[in-house]
């Protein structure tokens, strides 16, 4: 039996009022990097520097979403899709980061809002998506506390001008993810390494989250306003109180770090005691403002990791082991197809108390998909999303609290040091000639909501 064609699933099972949507970032599918007055930002710098992505791949076009957004919206309407979440690019708004700002930015924007209201698709706007102002990072960007202020200002601007008609916002995404891989690791714009800058950076993104998430509710008291964390399900290797206690620090730093403080819990100092340097850049006050009621929650999960205590790694004493070291199914991003993970981290992050309503806002695959007389058969896609979809049912149907479903992505993109090599997209894109074709999944995705 063909499981695409005879899945049991059907849109109903998940009452009337679950979000469906998609999810884009600005830099991934926009290109048109320096036209109509925008600034650089940090991953504009990052790909232009040898050796970051992989095969050298830039996105100065990327998908020219810039220029082809109507076709783009239009085949959202196509696939029965009602929610877009799209991230707005702060240097096309804020060139240098502060004042003065780009009205040809603004008016952009403008045109993709009104596109999609047109169209009736309900606008979800991310407003930090990773593409920091290349002019701020000079000034040491999310590790100088100033990053607070700078992320304000632009977050006044975006409410001004579009809050009129966005009632959905999301303040910065995945905080975990472009602090560790772009201020420890370096792999990540803006390539920065150590200790120092990855803690001082957590500290000020948790800052601007929680000050974004208030001038949201001043400036438009009847928004929907939430923020998105990577979320990843994480299992010890074996039963051994080494691994089992690898495990629990792991957890604490991927999944728990950004989200308690803004739950007014504070830092997880005791499961993780590196965090214990955080102090000394914790101002008096901060940890109070910090806390905001977030009207939702966005978790954005795609894999489990499996964790074994290893000494030789610093901070966290603990080692991933891959997907291809445990022989096990994967995406062409190295992780691990693993449905029950979603599960998971709903009945995990359904424990918090401070939490209202719980949206997953990422949730796809990246499989090598071929274009073969006009169409594309990506079955394990298809069968990627089914069985996630599966798991948000019986977490439902466990009383989970979970709202909504957003696919990554669209359209194939620039999947930030993977460059073109990832497919991610309900949409085949032919980066040579920006020719679109729906995959099967897409066609799929259409039906179901239908």
């Amino acid at each position: 039996m063909n499981k695409v064609e005879n899945s049991f699933l059907n849109k109903s099972q998940f009452g009337q009022d679950f979000l469906w949507g998609v999810s884009t970032a600005a830099f991934q599918i926009e290109g048109a990097h320096d036209a109509d007055g925008k600034g650089s930002s940090i991953w504009d710098v990052f790909t232009s520097q040898k050796g970051k992505i992989k095969n050298g791949h830039h996105a100065i076009t990327a998908c020219d979403f810039y220029n082809s957004y109507e076709t783009d919206i239009s085949l959202i309407k196509e696939l029965n899709i009602p929610n877009f979440r799209f991230s707005i690019s702060w240097p096309r708004i804020m060139p240098t980061g502060t004042h003065p700002v780009n009205q040809a930015g603004i008016d952009y924007y403008n045109k993709i809002i009104d596109a999609l209201l047109a169209q009736g698709i309900e606008p979800w706007v991310t407003l930090y998506h990773w593409d920091l102002p290349h002019a701020l990072e000079e000034k040491g960007g999310w590790t100088n506390r100033e990053s607070v202020s700078w992320f304000s200002e632009y977050v006044e601007i975006c409410a001004t001008h579009f809050g009129d008609r966005v009632k959905n916002w999301m303040v910065i995404n995945e905080p975990s993810v472009f602090t560790g891989a772009g201020y420890f690791l370096g792999i990540h714009a803006p390539g920065k390494k150590g200790i120092t800058n990855y803690l001082k950076a957590m500290h000020h993104v948790t800052m601007a989250t929680a000050a974004g998430g208030k001038i949201l509710r001043n400036k438009i008291p009847d928004a929907n306003i939430g923020t998105t964390f990577s979320s990843t399900h994480i299992e010890p290797a074996t039963t051994s109180q080494k691994d089992v206690e690898a495990a629990k620090r792991v957890d604490t730093l991927l999944n728990r770090t950004f989200i308690e403080p803004l739950l007014g819990l504070g830092y997880p100092q005791g499961d993780l005691p590196v965090l214990k340097k955080l102090n000394s850049y914790i101002a008096p006050d901060d940890l109070e403002n910090i806390a905001f009621d977030f009207d939702f929650i966005g978790l954005q999960c795609y894999t489990r990791e499996v964790v074994k205590s290893s000494l030789i790694i610093p901070y966290i004493g603990a080692e991933l082991i891959s997907a291809e070291k445990r022989n096990v199914i994967a995406t062409d991003m190295g992780w691990e197809v693993y449905p029950p993970a979603l599960y998971h981290v709903l009945k995990r992050f359904n424990e918090y108390d401070g939490i209202k309503k719980i949206i997953i806002t990422e949730n796809g695959a990246a499989f090598p998909d071929t274009v073969k007389n006009g169409k594309v058969h990506d079955i394990k896609r298809t069968h990627y999303i089914q069985d996630h979809l599966e798991q948000i049912l019986k977490a439902k149907e466990d009383g989970l609290n979970v709202d909504g479903y957003f696919v990554w992505t669209l359209t194939d993109n620039f999947e930030w040091a993977e460059g073109y090599n990832a497919r991610f997209g309900l949409i085949h894109v032919d980066f040579e000639t920006q020719k679109r074709t729906i995959k099967n999944s897409g066609f799929w995705l259409k039906d179901f909501l239908s």
